[in-house]
């Protein structure tokens, strides 16, 4: 699929990128990661208003949750990411339909992914993680 669900386990809400930078950081690394992907959103294309998306790896046997790279992404694309979110925000219906176009899939299709999704999520959730934000040293220096 080129547009995937990554639903952040609930044990690790608020532990990411952000809560671990100053918020002049922040802006550092998301004007860098814009750059990068020359301001258009890395799934889709579109040049629209873009956000700043953390990509992490689950280490499901030792509990390890570490960030791979940043991506930059549309609105759109970016609710998918965050489905339960999407939810909460009252655009799931949007997202939903997003995933599907986007993947060429039917909404039926879309609606198994995201439950599939969310069961892994649940497991994911029952346990504490480590964050590792190493990578974090490709788009900022910390000297």
């Amino acid at each position: 699929m080129k547009l995937t669900i990554e639903l952040v386990p609930s044990s690790c809400w608020y532990s990411n990128v952000r809560s671990n930078v100053l918020s002049s950081e922040w802006d550092i690394i998301r004007k860098k990661v814009y750059s990068l992907s020359n301001h258009k959103c890395e799934i889709c294309g579109i040049k629209n208003k873009l956000e700043c998306h953390e990509v992490w790896n689950y280490d499901d046997t030792n509990h390890i949750q570490k960030l791979l790279k940043m991506i930059a992404l549309c609105s759109d694309c970016h609710s998918v990411k965050h489905i339960g979110l999407a939810k909460i925000k009252g655009v799931e219906k949007r997202a939903l339909k997003h995933l599907s176009a986007i993947n060429n899939i039917s909404i039926e299709d879309a609606k198994t992914y995201i439950e599939v999704q969310f069961e892994i999520w649940s497991k994911r959730s029952a346990h504490k993680w480590v964050l590792d934000i190493s990578a974090l040293d490709k788009y900022i220096s910390k000297e």
